[in-house]
């Protein structure tokens, strides 16, 4: 019974080796009362301690999963019981629907970091200092733009983007969702007409849907948006505003030209659209590229910080007009009294002592290092690769079997979710484009998945 334990991994092995018997438990279809191996033989197979087998499986007694005998070490319980067992849905944005409900498969396509990449020491010691020093952020809102204090830190990060700003133009927000919300609701109303990019970001589409707004699809391609298409689109439709995933688009993960940045923009202006620029990875990228905010200071500027740091620590911002800024802030109170001062304290602290700043260093190493593998992987096995990006999370790419049903079923055998055929076109229609995120691609299940799809390559199974 391999295991796959990382021990480079700020997962303690104990929840390691729970999340991997549980994987076992519901992909293997083993009967209630089937003996496990004994623990001195996981432990021997897997190189760990005795100990950490034995916590685990205590573990697992207590939900439910296992059961202990005296002397007769542990067996899968009932499986009602393990279908009471407190569990969730593997999901993420983009994921294929019709996968199944259990968790501990390789989320190929998922948009964020793996559990394991996240590091904890930093931000425990922000908290406790936060807790001892500034207790008025445990019980009181945030000011309507967010804290000062991270406000200024904000202003430095924009500085190294050439975006040249006064906090007064910041307002933070509960992640770059809230961000993107507040900027629909502010902004736009129930029939307006938007231009997205195709393919594009789920959850953006599901907002606008919400809101009963109009989206007017765009191509994507390695340099950005296609500029002669979006001309075009521009004069037809006469939309309110565009929406653009600037650098590391999500899902192509290509960055926008320098070239193609001023040509988005000088139709902008043309033709009297917003541009609002979600430019969430950027901390993911080794250099500083354009970004449309630092050409043009009416762009609405979209970031955030809970991709790198923590996704449930949400902390973003926008960047607008003042008058943009005001109006984002009265919907922000009015909505949701504002954002966290605990966690905007929290990561104030993160910033001011460099913590963060070597945080999102490692990060960007480590993405280079597995992009590199991935991209080689990728080759090997013969799938088409939409450019090569840079930096960010995300490789896009597609098998050169002409039936993906078979991708998306080898995929399944070997325990890797996909995302969906639809979830990345605003309008809904069919791609075999895959998202690819290189923080989990490197795991064997994804090398044993692109090299079962590998053109005219015979099959292990």
């Amino acid at each position: 019974m391999e295991l796959r334990i990382d021990r480079q991994a700020l997962v303690p092995v104990v929840q390691q080796i729970v999340d991997a018997l549980t994987c076992w438990l519901h992909s293997s279809g083993v009967s209630p009362g089937t003996r496990l191996p004994s623990v001195r033989q996981i432990a021997r197979i897997n190189l760990l301690s005795q100990s950490s087998v034995t916590q685990a499986c205590e573990r697992l007694v207590t939900q439910g999963m296992l059961a202990a005998g005296h002397g007769a070490g542990y067996t899968v319980a009932d499986p009602a019981l393990v279908a009471n067992a407190s569990h969730e849905p593997a999901w993420f944005e983009g994921a294929e629907p019709e996968y199944g409900p259990w968790s501990g498969e390789l989320r190929l396509g998922c948009g964020g970091l793996p559990e394991s990449w996240r590091e904890t020491d930093d931000l425990i010691y922000a908290i406790r200092q936060v807790s001892r020093t500034d207790t008025a952020s445990l019980f009181n809102y945030s000011t309507p733009l967010g804290l000062p204090a991270l406000r200024q830190q904000i202003l430095k990060r924009l500085r190294h983007l050439d975006i040249q700003v006064q906090d007064n133009r910041i307002m933070t927000t509960a992640g770059a969702s809230q961000g993107l919300d507040l900027i629909v609701r502010a902004l736009f109303k129930a029939g307006d007409c938007v231009v997205v990019e195709s393919p594009g970001y789920p959850l953006l589409f599901d907002l606008l849907r919400l809101h009963g707004i109009h989206m007017v699809e765009v191509p994507r391609t390695p340099r950005g948006p296609d500029v002669d298409v979006l001309e075009s689109v521009l004069a037809k439709h006469r939309p309110q505003g565009l929406l653009i995933n600037s650098f590391f688009h999500n899902p192509t993960g290509s960055s926008l030209s320098l070239g193609v940045a001023r040509r988005v923009l000088q139709l902008a202006r043309a033709f009297g659209v917003q541009v609002i620029e979600d430019d969430v990875y950027a901390d993911l990228r080794s250099g500083c590229g354009t970004r449309l905010a630092a050409l043009d200071d009416s762009v609405v500027y979209v970031g955030s910080y809970s991709k790198t740091l923590s996704s449930s620590l949400r902390v973003g911002f926008v960047v607008a007009d003042c008058t943009v800024i005001t109006r984002l802030a009265e919907v922000k109170m009015i909505s949701g009294m504002g954002a966290s001062r605990f966690c905007e304290s929290v990561l104030a602290c993160l910033l001011a002592n460099g913590a963060y700043g070597k945080l999102v260093q490692r990060q960007r190493q480590r993405l280079n290092n597995d992009r590199l593998a991935v991209l080689q992987m990728l080759e090997d096995a013969e799938w088409e690769v939409f450019g090569k990006p840079a930096g960010g999370l995300f490789v896009w790419a597609r098998s050169r079997m002409s039936d993906y049903d078979q991708v998306l079923a080898r995929a399944r055998r070997l325990g890797v979710v996909l995302s969906s055929k639809s979830a990345f076109n605003a309008s809904g229609g069919a791609s075999d484009w895959q998202r690819i995120n290189v923080a989990y691609a490197c795991d064997p299940r994804a090398r044993a998945f692109f090299q079962a799809t590998a053109r005219d390559r015979p099959q292990a199974f």
